[in-house]
């Protein structure tokens, strides 16, 4: 049996006196790709947040890798090999493309399965990040900027990469370029949550999926299943 590279079980989460999450439980198996979906508001960025330790729990576990997080602060989460690649992207504007990728830098957890990142794979995998590696990363477009993102996350050598919204704000030719890096970091092995609003960017590529309706998980499939209509998803996701 495949082991879980995360584990989000039983979690209540709160923004004020906000219920936000709900009994939120879903695992990721090592090496899988797990799309997390479900309509504005239903709590998706929230269950990254309670992941990477920006938000604890009022209730639940959060493991990853078999060992437990909960309450861990976001610097010993990280440590423990989970990234984020934020929505909204949140690069450092006023360094360079270099820098930004060196300040997340760290060293190759024991167990992980693909080469390790450092700022000459990075280049490799997003040439234009390399022509403007001197380059102060607020000039970059857009689509620079996820890749700078991602590029960020990848640095830290993560054995759990955490995506909220990658395609945002993007052209259509940016957002098929994006995933298709996603599908190969997919491949070299790496354990992914894909959260996305847009469905179908997610039914391609992800091995399982999960839906969130206000704050409460509605569904938990594999994509196959899913694509071949087990579920009626207008229910959860509006026009489909």
């Amino acid at each position: 049996m495949a082991n879980n590279a995360l584990c989000l079980r039983d979690i209540d989460a709160f923004y004020g006196d906000s219920h936000v999450l709900q009994s939120v439980s879903f695992t990721l198996g090592e090496g899988r790709l797990l799309g997390l979906l479900g309509r504005n508001g239903a709590g998706k960025s929230t269950c990254m947040n309670v992941t990477v330790g920006l938000l604890p729990p009022r209730a639940g576990a959060v493991e990853v890798l078999g060992a437990p997080v909960t309450r861990l602060p976001p610097e010993a989460i990280a440590a423990r090999g989970v990234a984020l690649v934020p929505q909204g992207r949140r690069i450092f504007k006023s360094l360079t493309v270099r820098e930004n990728l060196m300040v997340a830098a760290r060293d190759v957890l024991p167990g992980t399965r693909h080469q390790p990142w450092t700022a000459q794979t990075v280049f490799a995998m997003f040439p234009r990040l390399a022509e403007r590696a001197a380059q102060m990363a607020g000039y970059l477009s857009g689509g620079e900027q996820q890749m700078l993102a991602i590029g960020r996350a990848l640095m830290s050598n993560p054995r759990v990469l955490l995506m909220d919204e990658p395609s945002e704000g993007l052209a259509p030719q940016i957002v098929a370029e994006v995933m298709a890096t996603i599908r190969k970091l997919k491949e070299s092995g790496l354990s992914i949550v894909l959260v996305e609003q847009n469905p179908k960017l997610v039914f391609d590529i992800a091995d399982d999926i999960v839906i969130l309706n206000s704050g409460r998980v509605a569904v938990v499939s594999t994509a196959a299943e899913l694509k071949a209509g087990a579920v009626d998803l207008r229910q959860h996701l509006g026009v489909f």
